[in-house]
């Protein structure tokens, strides 16, 4: 292999554009997902938005139900495929 290929980013790595609604969470800068995923994480916490009764439930506030397509809540698993959504 060689070193260039080694160095190819992969898919957390690769930086992308969030959309606005997404901004309104992490910024307005390009982002890697890793990145993304750790700041709506900071996010999710400052706010207090975990179910108490359900730690992988995550509530949806005023910034996060237009990323979440509109739900009130959403599994922590499934955070990832709505932030997919808002990245190119």
């Amino acid at each position: 292999m060689t070193e260039v290929a080694a160095k190819k980013p992969n898919g957390l790595q690769k930086v992308l554009q969030p959309s606005a609604a997404l901004a309104g969470v992490v910024g307005s800068t390009p982002l890697s997902r890793g990145e993304v995923v750790s700041k709506m994480w900071a996010y999710i916490k400052e706010h207090k938005l975990q179910n108490p009764a359900n730690k992988r439930e995550i509530v949806s506030d005023a910034k996060l139900r237009p990323i979440f397509d509109g739900k009130d809540a959403v599994d922590m698993f499934e955070m990832n495929k709505h932030l997919a959504k808002h990245l190119s």
